[in-house]
């Protein structure tokens, strides 16, 4: 497998799942390898909403005083 390849097979989830499964079993590790999160650190994430106290606003963006 050429190096295009592998890095596409890591980028591209489609592309890896059509490989066979030989082809799968010689896929070098990803370099930034597996990503784990627990649930300690999910419990403090609050997406899409401001975490400061912010109270100006300007045209489009708070701006903070802190």
């Amino acid at each position: 497998m050429s190096k295009k390849d592998v890095i596409r097979a890591w980028k591209d989830e489609e592309y890896r799942d059509s490989l066979s499964e030989a082809e799968r079993s010689v896929l070098p590790a990803h370099p930034a390898g597996l990503v784990e999160i627990r649930n300690e650190d999910l419990e403090g994430v609050a997406g899409g909403t401001a975490t400061t106290n912010c109270t100006q606003w300007s045209a489009h963006w708070p701006r903070c005083c802190c």
